[in-house]
């Protein structure tokens, strides 16, 4: 029987790994749940025979994938249908036959077979620990206990409309800086690759001595041209080796505290951060999720590993009993206004208002950083073609206006 490994967090939040045998990853998954642990990830042991299996198993990357908007789609469809009183195993078989998705046709297929077999609907979904992740599952689990799934199903909803509005909201930010930076790079290649060294042949053929920013550029061309593809396959590799130092768990956590220093987007990030987790834990928060248990879920909802051990501090601080204001001054993770804010709401008995309050004003403000993103790295880029534009003239242009001094030996 194929071996799995896994992590995931037991009643008390605790972190838990190890290695299962078992049919497949549901089945583990199953027998997790059934000893009281929430998987967070499930894959094969390596070198077990899951992982023999999957690599002659006809793996396809051509296959369609559950992407974010069908579950986005997913959680609106079902609260809709739950609301208006329609049975859970009618409302699957409707958006079965309705989704235009046949990967979330599938899982919808699959979904309806566990409850068939007896399982909660909450079990059915942690059946697929890459498509559902350890906050939406905590959340319907608290549907269920409390008899509000509906509800829980609207917020998820919610939720995920906010992570995909975050989400587009950056891309197109990025969009123009990172059009230029790539023209940029693509015209010094072809000024290194074919014209450069048009110029130097003219040069060579007077025989005088070059100035020392032409001799720099005819330099730099030859490696260039000598060496282009070699180059090439040196930046893919650096690029393969950055994302896979960046999968590991250390390679991660280094990243995400670096994007947090990033001069002008190091703030985006962390305002958009501190918006998710404020978001996730008012959500939460509002369904009945207790403070520890919301913690350590929230930490996984955050993406990124270095904000999530300061929240996994802060869950161990009120465990042992400290208050959540002096968690989170302890945790050294938030903004003096997201500390002023959790005093007021622990003091009041509204921490979930506060923490919705915190998440819509730093939501305006990152859709107001994005706005102006634009603005603010124009000048650096304008600056950056302004230096290479000056470099290309002097190394260029200066040999040219020295020839007539050339040319007639003075």
């Amino acid at each position: 029987m194929p071996a799995f490994s896994y992590r995931g967090r037991n009643g008390a939040g605790e972190a838990i790994s190890g290695v299962l045998e078992g049919a497949s990853a549901a089945a583990v998954a199953d027998l997790l749940f059934g000893s009281g642990i929430t998987p967070t990830e499930i894959k094969p042991a390596p070198g077990g025979a899951a992982q023999k299996g999957a690599a002659a198993g006809g793996f396809n990357p051509f296959a369609p994938a559950v992407r974010h908007v069908d579950i986005l789609l997913f959680s609106r469809q079902l609260y809709t249908l739950l609301k208006a009183g329609v049975p859970i195993m009618r409302a699957l078989v409707g958006l079965q036959e309705s989704s235009a998705n046949p990967a979330m046709r599938a899982v919808l297929g699959q979904l309806r077979e566990s409850l068939d077999s007896g399982r909660d609907l909450s079990m059915s979904l942690a059946r697929h620990p890459k498509i559902f992740t350890p906050f939406y599952l905590a959340m319907v689990r608290v549907g269920e206990a409390t008899g509000r799934l509906e509800e829980v199903f609207l917020r998820l909803f919610e939720h995920l409309e906010f992570e995909r509005f975050m989400r587009e909201q950056v891309k197109a930010a990025l969009r123009y800086p990172t059009f230029v930076v790539v023209a940029m790079a693509v015209a010094m290649f072809v000024v290194n690759i074919w014209v450069i060294p048009a110029f130097a042949s003219v040069f060579a053929g007077f025989g005088a001595e070059l100035p020392l920013m032409t001799r720099l550029l005819i330099g730099v061309s030859n490696f260039m041209v000598a060496w282009w593809p070699a180059l090439l396959v040196g930046i893919a590799g650096a690029g393969a080796g950055f994302r896979s130092w960046v999968r590991t768990r250390r390679g991660k956590y280094l990243w995400d505290r670096f994007k947090l220093r990033l001069p002008i987007a190091g703030k985006i990030v962390q305002k958009a951060t501190l918006a998710r987790f404020a978001r996730s834990f008012a959500l939460a928060a509002r369904s009945g999720v207790p403070i520890i248990q919301a913690l350590a879920t929230v930490a996984q909802t955050v993406d990124n590993d270095f904000v999530a051990e300061k929240i996994e501090r802060m869950r161990n601080n009120v465990e042992r009993g400290e208050s959540v204001l002096r968690a989170a001054i302890a945790a050294g993770a938030f903004t003096p206004v997201v500390l002023q804010m959790i005093a007021v709401g622990e003091e009041s008995g509204a921490l979930d208002e506060m923490m919705e309050e915190i998440s819509g004003m730093y939501q305006g403000e990152v859709e107001y950083e994005l706005k102006t993103l634009a603005q603010q790295i124009e000048p650096i880029l304008i600056v950056l073609l302004g230096a290479m534009v000056l470099v290309l003239a002097l190394g260029i242009f200066l040999p040219l206006w020295d020839l007539g001094a050339v040319a007639t030996g003075k």
